[in-house]
């Protein structure tokens, strides 16, 4: 049972509101536009409105705010045909109760009517009315529409303005660190810093120095007082990525900050305040480490106060062919090119295939098809041929493979060509090409060994290990060249 108002100025999508709940016990009141709406919440208060996102007299969200300046109890279901990322999330931020795309499944917006009927029933109480502000910076660089990436767009939005820890889970190159920038984008803290650490990248006697900082001659080499990333982001939020690769006398460290906002510098004995966000993330089955004691229990439930499950790329094939529109759009320009769209072949083949490095290796392989991309559209032709054979192979698309790319552009070139598209990111775009490549030169030389292979490269194994899944590398195959294979 539920009275119910459907904002829409789509014929058929009133008829077939009408149509599903018009029973004896649903009351169906209908509007063409925001006026008309507003004026039936006003007279009839509903215990449910269904509000399209584009309507003809006013936008969706500010119909949304007057309904919610009305009653604010009444919950809010958008529905739209052209989501934006933006949208989404600011909807969800705002307080909608959720946020469908077209066309729509009848059996769950009846479902979902009914439980926000029930809980405007049950529940009087004023809702809580988040900033209206609008956020800083955009978040449109996370891309996709599927339903899965739905719900993620939901949960940025919910828990944005929550000053709480989070927690985001997902395998390597799912576009964890996106997840965080948009929480901090929309959050109260937005004003504030944003800082990164890699918890895996970091050698473990350096990690903690990084994180809380260094007085002179704490260690050999501490030849001045080092200022930490908890300390350099008070008033602010840090995304401690790889989270799980992290000691046990850090994670007790961290946990104190978490507890108290205290700590002390690497050496130190002055006690340290600070007001910082954690926002932290990992690939790995943190659960699972927690109840085998890999992982302490208690940060593992400090750091989960909420948390956010991205899916993996396989899992959502609907959205390749945005990604693909997205990174076109992106790498063209970089590289040089004029190629801003694949052919239909091209991203059916590209929808096919699994991705288990997922939207970074889907990255890596757009660019090392535009090297290789003759004319304004990406051929399958262009695509690697693991990639179009739909099997993945070890030796996935390396930009770098010793002085020469595989399209036959030397090192020295691909530097020049960066320089000449103005880069503002060439570090890091240098050192994830040369990673693959000396990875790649290192295991080969201790065939395949990770201990020995940790050893020359002075990391530990846990690190190596989370950049060869990161990389995508399978090292009892990917370590061979084609013209290193061994014999039978």
């Amino acid at each position: 049972m539920a009275k119910l108002l459907v904002i829409d100025d789509e014929p058929s999508i009133l008829h077939a509101f009408r149509r599903a709940f018009g029973n004896d016990d649903d009351e169906v009141l209908t509007a063409a536009d925001g006026a008309e709406g507003l004026a039936l919440v006003e007279s009839q208060r509903p215990e449910a409105v269904v509000l399209d996102l584009n309507l003809p007299d006013m936008h969706g969200m500010e119909v949304f705010r007057n309904i919610r300046r009305i009653d604010a109890r009444i919950p809010v279901i958008f529905v739209t045909g052209h989501g934006t990322t933006e949208t989404a999330i600011e909807a969800m931020k705002e307080g909608a109760f959720d946020y469908l795309l077209k066309p729509l499944k009848v059996a769950h917006v009846r479902e979902l009517v009914e439980r926000a009927a029930e809980i405007c029933r049950l529940s009087r109480e004023p809702a809580l009315v988040a900033d209206e502000s609008p956020p800083q910076g955009r978040t449109d660089v996370l891309v996709g529409r599927s339903p899965a990436m739905q719900e993620v767009y939901k949960a940025i939005g919910r828990v944005a303005p929550q000053d709480i820890a989070v927690l985001i889970l997902g395998e390597s190159g799912t576009g964890k660190e996106l997840i965080a920038r948009a929480i901090y984008q929309h959050s109260h803290r937005s004003q504030g810093a944003f800082l990164a650490v890699n918890c895996a990248a970091i050698p473990e006697a350096l990690l903690e120095s990084e994180l809380f900082g260094h007085e002179k001659g704490a260690f050999t080499g501490a030849d001045r007082t080092r200022i930490g990333k908890f300390e350099q982001c008070n008033g602010g939020t840090l995304f401690l990525d790889e989270i799980g690769d992290m000691t046990a006398l850090t994670q007790a460290k961290v946990l104190r900050v978490l507890q108290d906002g205290a700590f002390e510098r690497v050496g130190g004995n002055t006690t340290i305040r600070s007001n910082v966000r954690v926002i932290a993330a990992t690939n790995r089955d943190l659960p699972r480490m927690a109840a085998s004691g890999e992982f302490r229990e208690d940060l593992y439930y400090r750091l989960g106060v909420f948390t956010i499950s991205l899916p993996a790329l396989r899992s959502r094939p609907e959205d390749v062919p945005l990604l693909v529109e997205h990174f076109l759009r992106r790498f063209s320009p970089e590289l040089g090119k004029d190629v801003y769209q694949a052919s239909p072949e091209a991203l059916e083949v590209m929808s096919r295939y699994p991705w288990p490095g997922n939207i970074r290796e889907l990255q890596s392989v757009l660019k090392w098809a535009l090297l290789k991309a003759q004319g304004p559209v990406l051929l399958a032709d262009f695509l690697p041929a693991s990639v179009r054979s739909g099997e993945p192979r070890d030796e996935s698309p390396p930009l770098l493979s010793s002085t020469k790319t595989e399209a036959g552009l030397d090192w020295d070139a691909f530097i020049e060509n960066r320089l000449l598209s103005d880069s503002e990111n060439l570090y890091a775009e240098s050192l994830a090409l040369m990673e693959r490549s000396l990875l790649t030169r290192v295991l080969r030389h201790t065939d395949g060994n990770q201990v020995q292979a940790a050893r020359i490269l002075g990391i530990t194994r846990g690190s190596l290990r989370t950049k060869i899944r990161a990389l995508g590398l399978r090292i009892e195959r990917s370590v061979w060249s084609h013209d290193d294979q061994p014999g039978p």
